[in-house]
């Protein structure tokens, strides 16, 4: 099987090839930057055949996909500075990208009648209530830019092709790449009380266990959307930022103890007002993967875990 990834530079499309090599799979990665740019740590990602492809661009997308002639693409590329999103002079690039980008190899796929794997988000619905969106729900209500991009997305993909996997993901983080986990250890180092919200629930995705579902997915033909955290309590923001503190001096890191740091629990209007509206209920309903027979991810503690040694914390 041979798999086209974008977003190869991300925290997602580098975890989705190194899985694709342990697997025996042909990858081919492609990212916009000349070359790729991400950890240089001997991986397979530095190993595999690399092609540099602006999505945005749809002449060239449909020559480097073309050309590959790949059975699966599993678009990992994307816009995903939320509240950047929101200015004026944004709206329209992060539209070429989410939503323009997206259905530049949609088409491509349709034409070569080629799966393809898109990777969405839980932003396309609006937040509200306590009960877990469904992956099937239908009641759209991005709250923001980019929620409205990646619906349109969804929405590229989902009326162009039959043979697609929509997976809506949630409080993602990778070895490659910035997320919320190495920010609160960066401002643990420096700080003594952190204001973290405790009114935004939900639960947290290590790319490297989602990037195992995506190529058990990849393997069959049980299409359609899905929603795929890991597993374990749906938790806030605050919660996830002790359990990371709790591990870390586990680790031997007294440094983030409850006697030196006061992680203070506030809600999102005390916290303070950002550009994006971000969702209250990021709650995802997983159960769809069961029922057609993936195996769930680990739980998220189990998860921090392991994140935590990778990056040799």
């Amino acid at each position: 099987m041979k798999v086209l990834v974008t977003g190869v530079g991300g925290q997602l499309g580098h975890d989705v090839m190194n899985e694709l090599s342990l697997r025996g799979y042909e990858g081919i990665g492609s990212d916009i930057a000349p070359e790729y740019s991400g950890v240089q740590d001997g991986s397979a990602v530095t190993k595999m055949d690399y092609i540099q492809m602006d999505i945005t661009d749809q002449n060239s997308v449909e020559s480097i996909i073309t050309g590959a002639a790949p059975d699966v693409v599993v678009h990992c590329a994307a816009w995903t500075a939320v509240d950047l999103a929101e200015d004026d002079d944004k709206v329209e690039k992060v539209r070429l990208v989410n939503a323009k980008g997206t259905e530049n190899i949609a088409l491509v796929c349709k034409k070569l009648d080629c799966k393809m794997v898109y990777l969405s988000t839980d932003y396309v619905f609006d937040g509200q209530g306590t009960e877990p969106w469904e992956p099937d729900c239908k009641d759209y209500k991005p709250l923001s830019v980019y929620g409205q991009t990646k619906l349109e997305g969804e929405l590229a993909v989902s009326e162009n092709l039959e043979k697609y996997f929509i997976v809506r993901i949630a409080w993602v983080f990778g070895v490659n790449g910035s997320n919320f986990i190495k920010t609160m250890l960066n401002v643990g180092k420096n700080h003594d009380t952190i204001k973290v919200v405790n009114d935004q629930i939900g639960t947290p995705t290590y790319t490297f266990d989602l990037a195992r579902l995506l190529v058990d997915m990849i393997e069959t033909d049980k299409y359609g959307y899905y929603h795929v955290t890991n597993e374990g309590d749906y938790i806030s923001w605050y919660d996830f930022t002790k359990e990371i503190f709790r591990q870390a001096v586990e680790l031997g890191h007294a440094e983030y103890g409850e006697d030196r740091i006061n992680v203070v629990s506030v809600t999102t209007e005390e916290y303070g007002a950002s550009k994006a509206n971000r969702p209250f209920n990021s709650r995802l309903d997983r159960s769809k993967l069961v029922e057609n027979g993936f195996t769930p991810l680990p739980t998220w503690q189990d998860a921090v875990s392991r994140y935590l040694k990778a990056i040799g914390f």
